[in-house]
């Protein structure tokens, strides 16, 4: 991505913030792009990206103790606009001579911001009252300010917490601006990348789509691509991004381990042999996999075991084709950010490509294409939408690669498959209609009560029912839905009950051998999203 980065780019240097990727969605957000790089990159190595503007995020050490991350002086003299938030704040006045103490009361949550007669006229407060409410966590805070800085605002509990030195375009907040709870926080963004720094915002899906095809296009030049095509939202973007750029170039393979969702493989096949002519191979391994896993109950043996035959039944694949020179993979940022930028002694190490996950068999070498590998997840769904893919395929909810086989408790037969695969389409086609009711009526696809994510588990017992007078010993279904927005934590969906209702009444009455249902009402902690 580098080599391709666009000439207006804004980069966040991660203190080990919480709100790190926050930052740079929110600038995303305003068609600016942004890049997170470590917060000890040199200034050699941070001018020769040629950024535009530089953010430093907050980070949860105190910048006097003894492994707290620091900056490399000289990046606050690449003559570029600076804005520091929290620590970013704090580590600004430290290095260019100012104080910070450890003060006797903290300021956590929500707190009142004045603004002085200097922060009146400041443009990072532009457009914003006097007096507003912003969002605070810290204890540290600056005492003295380096020379050349100005105070703008105040709390009752932080006397500096904003300050900014104009002639050199540094600005600092002891605030987050990024988080929604600091009420004009968007505003502050706007005013300092706008204002400020003079960008234009020009980060949109349009010319997101023409630079990314003129890339590949230009890497691959003749030769041919091949993707492991799983039906998700990652690899169906990539799908339809490098065929926008390639054509018939591009061979999509979609293994076909038998533990999809109902109707699963028929949208694959709909959507890119019917829809957009992609080749595709689609590879019929679900009795390869029936033989693998019988007998097979401990959880992650049965991951293991998908994971490692899928890669074996793809490349086995890939090998029957000519001249492939090419693997696309759909890679997206936050799965560069969380495998390579682990938080050691409160700095960042180097974010890593997933270039090195790939098992490629011995002799058996594709150079990788990974164009959304500095996209978050909505860009991509986003992405998606204005390649032309339906709607039902980008805001499909997450899915394990492992499939309906980490939501059957025990060992995975094909008659357990069939019970939940029907009734999880029970339980999809209901609750995808109650968030396309939420939708319609408030407008936002994730708002207070959508649900995040919806499924049914089977468990490895039976239970006694009553069905037409008669007795039963059947399974029961276990309904899983919860309400998140980064599967970090999640809290159970409060679904109205006449809806829990309907869902119960069908699947005991649509689905053969199950004959009670029941709703799992533990959060993320203590309980996982999924069950196994």
């Amino acid at each position: 991505m580098n080599e391709a980065r666009p000439q207006q780019f804004v980069a966040v240097l991660d203190f080990g913030a919480q709100y790190g990727q926050l930052i740079a969605r929110r600038v995303r957000d305003l068609h600016v792009y942004s890049e997170i790089v470590p917060c000890d990159i040199s200034a050699d190595e941070l001018g020769a990206m040629k950024p535009s503007a530089l953010i430093l995020s907050g980070g949860p050490a105190s910048v006097y103790a003894e492994d707290a991350p620091h900056i490399d002086p000289n990046v606050l003299a690449l003559d570029v606009p600076v804005f520091g938030f929290c620590y970013g704040h704090q580590i600004i006045a430290a290095t260019l001579g100012g104080e910070v103490g450890h003060t006797e009361k903290g300021e956590y949550g929500p707190a009142r911001l004045s603004l002085n007669e200097a922060g009146s006229r400041s443009k990072i407060f532009d457009r914003t009252p006097d007096k507003q409410t912003v969002w605070m966590s810290h204890r540290d805070a600056v005492s003295s300010v380096p020379e050349g800085f100005i105070v703008t605002a105040s709390t009752d509990v932080c006397p500096v917490a904003a300050m900014e030195d104009p002639a050199r375009r540094l600005y600092t907040t002891q605030f987050h601006p990024e988080v929604n709870h600091t009420e004009f926080g968007s505003q502050m963004l706007s005013n300092f990348l706008f204002d400020i720094c003079g960008l234009e915002p020009t980060w949109t899906m349009d010319n997101i789509i023409e630079q990314k095809v003129a890339e590949i296009r230009q890497k691959v030049g003749n030769g041919r691509v091949i993707l492991a095509l799983s039906g998700g939202v990652d690899s169906s973007v990539v799908a339809a991004l490098v065929h926008r750029a390639i054509g018939d170039q591009l061979t999509c393979v979609f293994v076909n381990h038998g533990m999809l969702r109902k109707g699963e493989p028929e949208m694959v096949e709909q959507v890119f042999r019917t829809q957009f002519n992609v080749p595709l191979v689609h590879v019929h391994a679900e009795e390869r996999y029936a033989k693998l896993l019988a007998g097979v109950t401990e959880p992650e043996q049965k991951r293991r075991l998908i994971g490692t035959e899928f890669w074996k039944v793809f490349f086995e694949e890939a090998q029957k084709l000519d001249g492939v020179q090419f693997l696309a993979q759909g890679t997206i940022y936050p799965d560069i950010i969380e495998s390579g930028a682990r938080k050691t002694g409160g700095k960042a190490s180097t974010i890593k490509s997933h270039h090195n996950l790939i098992p490629f068999p011995e002799g058996v070498h594709f150079d990788l294409i990974e164009p959304l590998d500095h996209f978050f997840k909505d860009e991509v769904r986003e992405l998606g939408v204005s390649l032309g893919l339906p709607e039902n395929l980008v805001y499909r909810q997450p899915f394990p690669g492992p499939g309906l086989a980490i939501r059957i408790i025990g060992e995975v037969t094909p008659e357990k498959l069939e019970i939940l695969r029907n009734a999880d389409a029970i339980v999809r086609e209901e609750i995808d209609a109650y968030n396309a009711r939420l939708f319609k009526e408030t407008g936002e696809r994730n708002s207070a009560h959508s649900v995040w994510q919806y499924f049914a588990v089977l468990p490895d017992i039976r239970s006694v029912g009553v069905m037409g007078d008669e007795r039963t010993y059947a399974r029961p279904v276990i309904l899983r839905a919860v309400e998140s927005s980064d599967a970090m934590t999640a809290d159970w969906a409060k679904l109205p009950y006449e809806l829990l209702g309907r869902i119960s009444s069908r699947v005991v009455g649509e689905v053969a051998g199950v004959n009670r249902v029941a709703y799992d009402i533990t959060p993320k902690p203590p309980a996982t999203i999924e069950w196994e």
